[in-house]
């Protein structure tokens, strides 16, 4: 968003863009209290988020897809672990068990139980409540199943990276953007059993089992059109160079097929 905003500056010197960050539960809470007319999450609004949103305007905020991404699962550089299942990251991070395991994986021994190295428990970090990563985790990787409770949560991806890089026993979860050569990311075994690496084309086309859309959300009300500088600020997202500034902040750009810019004046 704001490399975004400093594009638009760029192109209209007259335009600024304010931006806070404050994980994505925070993006409804702005709209609806309309504090902004754009609202970024890196997940789906929520059918409890959508329904504010109505009782206070009368219609629905507009969901824009603006960006792909992906969640990863992260260990330590040096890790010998191949890859991992759903099931067994459910068994790992949750207390549940909604996603088909029937035992929780708590050690490195019931992951690699014919290596020397690593041993103990496995050391786990997360993004905090406010996030939007948190959620799609908890939705996703655990079948909407419970978090153990002893698991580190951080108020970003960076912090978990960071974490899992110093920690040889560790395995978290992170946005694809925040990868770098401390952790590696495991590839995920899909339903017909074949490990799926991240990577950008895997995230865009939608075969990592974990990729998912970057959204912004619009309050418009039906039959306005945006004003002109919110609209100039849409149809920058969407061109190439929108695109470009996507890749270079470490997301994986539209596919060229939905980079057509919406017309928001229905």
């Amino acid at each position: 968003m704001l490399r975004w905003g400093e594009a638009l500056n760029h192109r209209y010197p007259n335009i600024t863009l304010q931006f806070q960050a404050g994980g994505s539960a925070s993006a409804p809470t702005a709209l609806i209290a309309g504090t902004t007319r754009f609202g970024p999450m890196s997940r789906p609004i929520t059918e409890s988020e959508r329904q504010q949103f109505i009782d206070r305007y009368g219609y629905p905020p507009h969901e824009l897809s603006v960006a792909r991404d992906a969640l990863l699962l992260v260990v330590h550089r040096h890790n010998p672990l191949a890859s991992l299942s759903r099931q067994q990251a459910d068994a790992i991070f949750s207390t549940s068990l909604y996603c088909g395991d029937s035992e929780p994986l708590r050690r490195w021994e019931e992951l690699l139980p014919e290596q020397q190295w690593p041993y103990g428990k496995i050391a786990l970090h997360g993004r905090n409540l406010a996030s939007g990563t948190h959620g799609l985790f908890q939705e996703r990787a655990l079948c909407n199943g419970q978090f153990r409770r002893d698991i580190s949560e951080h108020p970003g991806s960076s912090a978990v990276i960071a974490a899992v890089g110093e920690s040889p026993n560790a395995m978290g979860y992170a946005g694809y953007n925040h990868l770098n050569p401390m952790v590696r990311a495991l590839p995920l075994i899909n339903a017909e059993g074949t490990a799926i690496i991240p990577s950008v084309a895997t995230i865009q086309d939608n075969t990592y089992p974990l990729s998912r859309d970057l959204y912004l959300y619009v309050n418009l009300p039906p039959g306005e059109a945006l004003p002109l500088a919110e609209q100039a600020f849409i149809e920058l997202i969407f061109s190439d160079e929108g695109q470009r500034i996507v890749q270079a902040a470490g997301f994986v750009p539209l596919p060229q097929a939905q980079r057509t810019p919406p017309l928001l004046d229905d």
